[in-house]
């Protein structure tokens, strides 16, 4: 894979104090729950209030970004893997100055990386050192092994889901494996899609009930996204809702949601690299090997 001569995007101004690069992987347990459109508009809200974002869509054989924002990418991860270019070919602007990394649609090959290959993609992305402060992950939904390991070399996972039996024992399912093979022990959960905050809360408590009983994890709520149809008609107009109906119930709970995440702790990482992201992917792989043996 080409991963040599990635030029560097957007570097930090000489005035700006350099930070911790946070990484944040979106998940869910099934499709339908509007995983892609909390990642998509988590990440518009974040560059919205200044920061420097990176949207990579890790659903790489069912991606959909680039198909809910309107983008017309010529070059997808799928050229990356295959060493045609590299990263810094395949980089589309969407909304609000997010750099979102395309991957390909319809592509059984990219959802059955191996091992190699995925590590020499987080290879590439360590070449973007310093050129961004929070990256967010779209993941595929589920527990195959991409998404697993995405899931496993971010610092902050977010599990979304809705009122609907199969998200939330699906969510289940996804949180248990990924406790059992890195032992990560906190999630972010993030409620879509309901009518009422009790409705959501009442939803949270369910997943947290399961996970008490069966599982040595705490689960941090982080809000709801209200069913809204303005997030419809958004997407019609192929833009995120922050941007398309800003003062909306979801655009506005997608904003308190970035304000919020832009205050979680900073990364322990002593730069504002990427470095951690390939190391956890690293362990990820050795630990997941041992669980297996």
């Amino acid at each position: 894979m080409n991963i040599h001569g990635i030029k560097r995007m957007n570097a930090p101004s000489e005035h700006r104090a350099p930070r911790p690069t946070r990484v944040i992987a979106v998940t869910s347990g099934k499709g339908g729950v509007g995983k892609s459109t909390v990642s998509i508009n988590l990440a518009t809200a974040l560059a919205a209030s200044g920061l420097r974002v990176t949207l990579l869509d890790a659903d790489l054989g069912l991606a959909n970004v680039d198909v809910l924002l309107g983008l017309t990418p010529t070059r997808t991860l799928a050229n990356v893997i295959a060493g045609e270019c590299g990263l810094r070919d395949i980089v589309i602007e969407g909304p609000a100055g997010v750099r979102v990394l395309p991957a390909a649609s319809g592509v059984q090959r990219m959802a059955e990386l191996t091992d190699a290959e995925r590590i020499g993609l987080m290879h590439a992305f360590s070449e973007l050192e310093g050129t961004m402060d929070v990256m967010v992950v779209d993941t595929a939904a589920g527990i195959a092994a991409n998404s697993l390991q995405f899931c496993e070399a971010s610092q902050e996972v977010i599990v979304v889901v809705c009122n609907d039996p199969a998200s939330i024992t699906d969510a289940y399912a996804t949180i248990k494996v990924i406790n059992q093979r890195t032992r990560r022990s906190r999630f972010r959960v993030l409620v879509n899609m309901t009518h009422t905050d009790h409705e959501a809360r009442d939803i949270f408590g369910r997943l947290v009930k399961a996970t008490d009983r069966f599982l040595d994890v705490a689960l941090d709520f982080v809000g709801v996204i209200p069913f809204d149809r303005c997030v419809g008609q958004a997407a019609r107009r192929r833009a995120p809702v922050v941007t398309a109906y800003p003062a909306s119930p979801a655009g506005s709970a997608f904003k308190r949601l970035a304000a919020q995440a832009d205050k979680w702790p900073e990364p322990r990482a002593a730069s504002g690299q990427l470095e951690f992201f390939l190391e956890r992917m690293i362990r990820s792989e050795v630990m997941g090997r041992h669980a297996l043996a």
